[in-house]
């Protein structure tokens, strides 16, 4: 879990060094309550009240100076904080710490934010203590945030309102079992304030080049990491993917991508020994190779040097079934010069979260 801090913390900190011109930046703080999604039968038990708590997110403007910035109507990126009482003794209440963009639609009124970060959870899953706790297997975990706010800023001198909907997700991704992650939709409200007076800044309009083109480019990736299995107490173990494929930008934002890749992924290797003795009348013999190779299809969003990916794939070599034969990957790029870049991204099946993948690799 140490990994995923340091590189969560050093997402964030890249996040926020991108702009080189700030010149305005607000505060909002919210309140929110809502329910948690029903996802899964299996928590339940979990589900016994109305989670409530509230976000304080410090955003930074963006006005054009940038060609990505004009590209994208002009962001904000920023830090969110948020506490959020589950509501449930078994969950417990968690603090969580994000990066942020804020996307804006019809004349900026509509804001988009997306977030992700670490949350750290105070009632985590404990076989003596907090057995019933399903959902958190370890302290710290992975959370994704989306709001998406009506916002009206400068209504009383420098002081404007937001509401809207926002939805919280936690999961560790099964670094550690159990981990049935929950997922809460709330309404929030809040107040805005601008730090300075922003009426007196012009958004920058200049000529942003519309034919962009780039030939085809072959990615080559090495992505690791750990996890378990959903058999509880079976270890955590290492695992490894290399990756190849091809891409095509198909213009400034975004680019399609083709490949394939093999899988070591070790944690099946327990699971397939304790299936076959677990249910010896099963599908599972216990022989059986834990490798896997897939092929998987993409897209990527290029926002200024950080790009958000999504693929989808499908296991050509399968051995053993886990989870079944499609996979999806989504997560975050950040690109260093033209061709290095590091990448952070959570593969799952369906809604079943496999692992939490650290990568680096070369665009050539």
């Amino acid at each position: 879990m140490k990994k995923i801090v340091f590189v969560l913390f050093l997402f964030t900190v890249i996040v926020f060094g991108q702009e080189e011109k700030p010149k305005a930046a607000s505060i909002d703080i919210n309140y929110f309550t809502g329910n948690i999604v029903r996802h899964n039968d299996d928590i339940l038990h979990l589900i016994t009240g109305h989670p409530e708590g509230f976000i304080i997110s410090y955003n930074q403007k963006t006005f054009g100076y940038d060609d990505w910035s004009q590209y994208f109507n002009y962001p904000d990126y920023g830090v969110s904080l948020s506490y959020q009482n589950l509501q449930n003794e078994y969950l417990g209440k968690n603090v969580a710490l994000y990066a942020h963009y804020n996307f804006y639609f019809l004349k900026r009124n509509l804001m988009l934010r997306i977030g992700q970060g670490l949350a750290y959870t105070n009632n985590p899953y404990d076989k003596k203590d907090n057995f019933r706790n399903i959902a958190f297997g370890s302290r710290l975990m992975s959370s994704t945030y989306l709001m998406f706010n009506y916002k009206k800023e400068n209504l009383f001198k420098r002081f404007g309102i937001q509401a809207g909907l926002s939805f919280i997700h936690y999961s560790n991704a099964n670094v550690k079992a159990p981990n049935t992650s929950i997922n809460t939709l709330a309404f929030n409200i809040g107040v805005n304030y601008n730090l300075e007076d922003t009426s007196l800044i012009e958004y920058q309009e200049n000529e942003v080049t519309s034919n962009f083109k780039e030939p085809v480019k072959f990615n080559f990736v090495l992505r690791a990491g750990i996890n378990e299995s959903d058999a509880i107490g079976s270890g955590q173990y290492g695992f490894y993917i290399f990756s190849a494929y091809a891409d095509k930008r198909l213009g400034r934002k975004s680019a399609i991508q083709l490949g394939t890749e093999v899988f070591f992924s070790n944690f099946l290797k327990e699971w397939i020994r304790y299936r076959s003795i677990a249910f010896p009348n099963g599908e599972i013999k216990g022989d059986e190779d834990y490798k896997r190779v897939g092929v998987f299809a993409g897209h990527e969003l290029f926002i200024n040097k950080l790009s958000v990916i999504t693929q989808l794939g499908y296991y050509v070599y399968y051995p053993a079934d886990f989870e079944g034969r499609t996979y999806i990957r989504v997560g975050m790029k950040r690109y260093f010069g033209k061709k290095w870049f590091a990448a952070l991204t959570l593969k799952s099946h369906a809604a079943k979260a496999e692992a939490v993948e650290f990568g680096i690799g070369i665009r050539l």
